[in-house]
Parts: C-alpha cells; sequence; structure tokens
C-alpha cells in the first residue's frame, strides 16, 4: 500500500519562499509520477506540477510556472515543490499524488491513483 506523507507548509509573507515535501512508502518508486496539487476554501482541487520517477520531464500549471519548481530525490522516494514569489491566491491547502505506472507527466487528477492528507500554505498580504 503506497503511502504519502506532505510537510513542510506554513504561513509566509507574500514574495517569501517555502519548499513542500512528500515521502512516499510501500512500494519502490522506479515508474510512474508524483503530482501537486491545491485546494483553496470554496474552490475545486487544481493541478499545480507534476513529475515522473524515471525521466526529467515536468509539467506545470500555468499560475505557478517559473515561480515553483517541482523535483525528485529517487533515493528518498521524495518529491518536493520549491515555491518561490508566493502569492497570497496561492494559499490552499497542498496535496501530492501518486501514480505508479507510466512514466509521463500528468495534469488531471484522475491519473492519480493515492494522495497524501494535505499541508496547509497560507501567504499573506
Amino acid at each position: 500500500q503506497v503511502q504519502l506523507v506532505e510537510s513542510g507548509g506554513g504561513l509566509v509573507q507574500a514574495g517569501g519562499s517555502l519548499r513542500l515535501s512528500c515521502a512516499a512508502s510501500g512500494r519502490t518508486f522506479s515508474s510512474g509520477a508524483m503530482g501537486w496539487f491545491r485546494q483553496a476554501p470554496g474552490k475545486e482541487r487544481e493541478f499545480v506540477a507534476s513529475i515522473n520517477w524515471r525521466y526529467d520531464d515536468t509539467l506545470y500549471a500555468d499560475s505557478v510556472k517559473d515561480r515553483f519548481t517541482i523535483s525528485r530525490d529517487n533515493a528518498k522516494n521524495t518529491v518536493y515543490l520549491q515555491m518561490n514569489s508566493l502569492k497570497p491566491e496561492d494559499t490552499a491547502v497542498y496535496y501530492c499524488a501518486a501514480r505508479t505506472q507510466n512514466s509521463g507527466v500528468y495534469r488531471s487528477s484522475n491519473f492519480y491513483s493515492y494522495w497524501g492528507q494535505g499541508t496547509q500554505v497560507t501567504v499573506s498580504s
């Protein structure tokens, strides 16, 4: 059973930075993909970024491109989301998600089978 645990959320001022981590356990990830999603109060969950475990492909939402960077450490089974130049509209619960087959990058939440519990990111103005 795959388990995902996010960490690194918190309160930061606009313009600041945070790095989220997602530690995956339950299997060795040599294929598949990881994604970051977020959900703000009263809004639907939205895609943020995706990376696969085998290749260097990444995918970003337009709203975070050039500000956020997704990366992975295969040895630690951990995926990171470096968030720079944060804006109040980035405030949300951030979730990581895992797909264990097919090493592509995926925007739709339908492609992910496993989800973490989420970590709160609050950006003050």
